[in-house]
């Protein structure tokens, strides 16, 4: 019985009881596996390492038997795939390539290490364990781009058929195979042996153009980062295209040259070497990463997005905002985009703020084959999307403080013509008539003593009249009734309202001055409000303590549907009360009533 991909070389140093070769396949598995220990690994290594060491035992001590590269070359593929794989596997614990590559190191090292006991069980073992690799080897070079995971049904068919070819068959014909130490030996026939063999050629050729199919298509199909991760997929075609050539040399040629079969053998390495350089091209692509953070400062939008699909290798990647309110994503153009994406070539990486989901990055699924910069770049977005967030809260401050500083100007000059004109208007106007009766009577206080009498109290009651016009205006600029206290004040003001207002104080007893003036300005405007627009028949008023200062409260029962950015009045309150980092609040839903609060800190 001819032994499919063994090399010839490895037959005439008596590995292989008998000369022939076979086929060659492929497969693969995506994320998974699980942190290890290190016992874990220190046990994997030391077995790789000694089935490797005894791979080479006839190659180190040869005795007689002459040595041919091609044995070495058969030996030095199984070490080089379980160290490669083992490499692969602690590099990417979330991916099944690794393990993948490991089994198929063991699986061609088992049976040259098996071959060596002079036992017939395990000579025989050792000939059905020969080509147990390739199912591994299969499935590895059609699940790069999956994380070592097989997703489609043609793959587990091509796998299926590379075991059925590999294994049972194998058993199958040790059935009919007369050689030393074949414990399986039933019904001797070189017939039958050689139709199985035929039979297992031939259907390694057919699945090894069904593999090179396979990739071909998925080549011609993928994206510029997927075609990146099936680099090693495509070099496994090309090694399974070598196995072609190989086994058709046998079906219809005659014997395999040395050459073909080291250069057959020589090509399988190039996987493994092909996914260690996409290991390596990775992390040479994380420099990027420093370029972007060096400039994330001035980037928004559009300009944003290119950079992080730039640094990632993904000209597609799409920056996709949360709309406020909505379970619906924007790109920066606004364009609606899906989130998860509806196809399975795409994969998306949510931006959280808070525990709440702000955006997301939808990119080519191919990069999750490197978790490690994925996150980098979603990082790299979480702070760029932060810096646009603090850009933009610092411009909307400074547009509130320029208003703010326009209010406070405009009210700075309505407050001094209101002055002015109730100067003129009022105690202006009684302090000359004073003056005019004072001359009056300074005529009349001899020829008619009893008229200047008369001039007299009117001049003392337009004096009074003045003296309490000027003492309003003066509560306006500072009210007197603080001197007494803020309980004081408040009661006072709330015995001028024209709507009953009660009035509950439980604030600290001592407040700063400016924290005083602020809560009695914000009481005196806010009954103001009451009296002249809310309808109202009842208010109060209340003021409590919070956890940073104090909070006053204005309630009434009017009708409600006050307007905080309407009216100047609570323009005015809201600065007064921002300018000591406090909050001011307005909730006056139509119909039942307006409640405003005042949150203001007694830090000192």
């Amino acid at each position: 019985m001819s032994r499919r991909w063994a090399p010839g070389a490895v037959v005439a140093s008596g590995l292989v009881s008998t000369p022939g070769a076979r086929r060659g396949v492929l497969a693969s598995g995506r994320f998974s596996a699980p942190g290890r220990s290190a016992g874990f690994w220190i046990a994997l290594w030391s077995l790789a390492v000694a089935a490797e060491f005894g791979a080479l035992v006839p190659i180190i001590f040869p005795g007689d038997a002459p040595v041919a590269g091609a044995d070495v070359v058969y030996r030095l593929v199984g070490g080089s795939f379980a160290a490669f794989g083992l490499v692969a596997w602690q590099r990417r614990p979330d991916s099944r390539s690794g393990p993948l590559m490991v089994a198929t190191g063991f699986g061609l090292l088992v049976s040259l290490v098996v071959k060596q006991i002079d036992a017939g069980i395990a000579q025989t073992a050792g000939e059905v364990l020969e080509d147990i690799w390739e199912p591994a080897f299969v499935a590895l070079v059609l699940s790069f781009v999956t994380g070592g995971r097989l997703e489609s049904r043609i793959d587990w068919l091509i796998v299926a058929g590379i075991f059925v070819a590999a294994f049972v068959l194998d058993v199958f014909s040790m059935l009919f195979v007369e050689q030393r130490g074949n414990v399986l030996l039933t019904f001797p026939s070189e017939t039958i042996s050689g139709a199985v063999d035929a039979t297992q050629r031939g259907m390694s050729i057919v699945l090894c153009i069904a593999i090179c199919l396979v990739i071909a298509g998925r080549w011609r199909a993928a994206s510029a980062p997927r075609r990146r991760a099936l680099l090693p997929s495509v070099a496994g075609a090309a090694c399974a295209l070598m196995f072609v050539w190989l086994l058709a040399t046998d079906l219809f040629e005659g014997p395999r040259s040395q050459f073909m079969i080291m250069l057959a053998y020589s090509s399988m390495l190039v996987v493994p070497a092909a996914f260690l350089a996409g290991l390596l091209r990775s992390r040479l692509a994380r420099g990027g990463l420093a370029q972007l953070f060096r400039d994330l400062g001035g980037m928004r939008g559009e300009a944003l997005q290119a950079a992080l699909g730039r640094t990632l290798g993904d000209r597609t990647l799409v920056l996709a905002y949360r709309l406020p309110d909505s379970r619906g994503h924007v790109d920066a153009a606004g364009r609606p985009v899906l989130v998860p994406p509806v196809t399975a070539d795409r994969n998306s990486a949510s931006i959280e703020r808070d525990g709440r989901e702000v955006a997301a990055l939808v990119y080519d699924a191919a990069l999750d084959d490197d978790p490690e910069m994925v996150e980098a770049v979603r990082a790299a977005a979480t702070m760029a999307l932060d810096n646009e967030r603090l850009l933009q809260e610092s411009e909307d401050r400074l547009t509130e403080v320029q208003a703010s500083r326009q209010r406070i100007v405009a009210a700075g000059d309505a407050e001094r013509r209101r002055l002015e004109r109730d100067l003129h208007d009022g105690a202006q106007q009684r302090l000359v008539a004073i003056a005019l009766q004072l001359r009056m009577i300074h005529s009349d206080i001899r020829r008619d003593p009893a008229a200047a009498e008369q001039l007299v109290t009117a001049a003392s009651d337009q004096l009074a009249e003045s003296l309490e016009e000027l003492r309003e205006l003066a509560r306006g600029i500072h009210p007197a009734a603080l001197d007494h206290g803020l309980e004081s004040a408040l009661d006072s003001l709330a015995s001028r309202s024209t709507v009953p207002t009660a009035v509950w104080c439980d604030g600290p007893e001592q407040l700063p001055h400016a924290v005083e003036l602020a809560v009695y300005f914000v009481a005196c405007e806010a009954l103001a409000n009451v009296a002249k627009y809310a309808a109202a028949t009842t208010a109060s008023v209340r003021l409590s303590p919070t956890p940073h200062g104090v909070a006053i409260e204005i309630a009434d029962d009017g009708v409600g549907g006050a307007d905080p950015a309407r009216g100047s009045g609570l323009h005015g309150l809201a600065d007064r009360v921002e300018a000591l980092n406090g909050n001011l609040f307005v909730t006056s839903p139509p119909g039942a009533g307006t409640v405003i609060t005042a949150e203001l800190p007694c830090a000192s």
